[in-house]
C-alpha cells in the first residue's frame, strides 16, 4: 500500500455483537473506499499483518476479507507485486431505474455507443413481453454502455413504435428512461428476471472479456401506471465489473 493510501485507511469500526461476520464488515468498508475512489485503481494493499493492525482486526479476519474482494474482482494478487485494486465494481440496486441513471448517480461517467437502431417485426418472445401481436413493428435498439471508459453492458431493447420516436443522437447522449420521462412516459411497474451465463465469442470481444467469461443477464418489461407496455429489455453485464444489490427485510 502506498503511503498516500495508508493515510486514508482508518481503523474499521466493527460490531462484535452483530451476527454479520467480522470479515464481511471489513470487506464492506474496504469496498466502500474503493467504490468512492479513496483507494484508487492500481493502489497496492499492504501486507495482511500491517493491514490487520491498522484496521483493528485479526489477521485471519483480514485475510478472509481480502479474499472476498479478490473473488469479486475488485482486488488481484500478483506475484512480486502484492495485492492491488483492479476495478471498483458497479453495484446496482434491483429497483425500477435505468443503468444510465445509476451510473450518473454513482459518478461513473457513462458513455453509450449505439450499435443498431431500426424498426423490425416483433418476434414471439418480444411480442409476448410487450403484449402485442407477433410481427407488430417495434423499434429495436442495440447499445454498448461504458462506465469510466470501460465497456460494461451490452443492451438490447424493443420499444413499441407509437411510444417514442428515437434517434441515434438521443440514445448516445441520454439514457432510455430519461428519454421516456422527457416525453411524459414514466415506467411504474416491471417484471424482471436476473440470471447468469457464459459469454459468446462475439459478446466477449465487444465487452473486452475472455471467451466464456461469466456474464450477468437481465430481462425486463416495464409498464406505465396505466398498464401500457413501454419497453422490453434484454441486457448482459460483465460479472467482473457489475453486480445487483438487493435489500431484504423480514415481513
Amino acid at each position: 500500500m502506498t503511503s498516500e493510501l495508508q493515510g486514508r485507511v482508518r481503523p474499521v469500526e466493527v460490531d462484535r455483537t452483530s451476527p454479520v461476520p467480522l470479515y464481511f464488515q471489513v470487506a464492506t468498508r474496504l469496498q466502500e473506499l474503493i467504490e468512492k475512489g479513496e483507494i484508487g485503481v492500481g493502489a497496492r494493499i499492504e501486507n495482511e499483518v500491517d493491514l490487520a493492525e491498522r484496521l483493528g482486526v485479526s489477521r485471519p479476519t483480514t485475510r478472509r476479507a481480502i479474499q472476498y474482494l479478490v473473488e469479486r474482482g475488485m482486488l488481484v494478487r500478483k506475484r512480486g507485486v502484492g495485492t492491488q485494486v483492479v476495478h471498483p465494481k458497479v453495484r446496482r440496486p434491483v429497483e425500477l431505474s435505468s443503468l444510465y441513471d445509476d451510473l450518473v448517480a454513482g459518478d461513473r461517467a457513462p458513455r453509450t455507443e449505439v450499435l443498431r437502431l431500426e424498426v423490425m417485426p416483433a418476434p414471439d418472445l418480444i411480442a409476448n413481453g410487450l403484449e402485442v401481436a407477433p410481427g407488430t413493428p417495434v423499434t429495436w435498439i442495440e447499445r454498448l454502455r461504458y462506465a469510466a471508459g470501460e465497456p460494461l453492458a451490452l443492451m438490447h431493447n424493443a420499444i413499441p413504435i407509437d411510444v417514442l420516436p428515437l434517434t441515434r443522437e438521443d440514445l448516445a447522449a441520454h439514457g432510455l428512461y430519461e428519454l421516456l420521462r422527457r416525453n411524459g412516459l414514466t415506467p411504474r411497474i416491471a417484471t424482471q428476471v436476473i440470471g447468469a451465463r457464459s459469454a459468446t465469442s462475439a459478446e466477449a470481444k465487444i465487452l473486452d472479456e475472455k471467451r466464456n467469461a461469466s456474464l450477468l443477464t437481465m430481462t425486463r418489461t416495464a409498464w406505465d401506471a396505466g398498464g401500457r407496455a413501454l419497453e422490453y429489455g434484454s441486457h448482459v453485464y460483465r460479472a467482473s465489473r457489475y453486480s445487483f444489490e438487493l435489500n431484504l427485510s423480514a415481513g
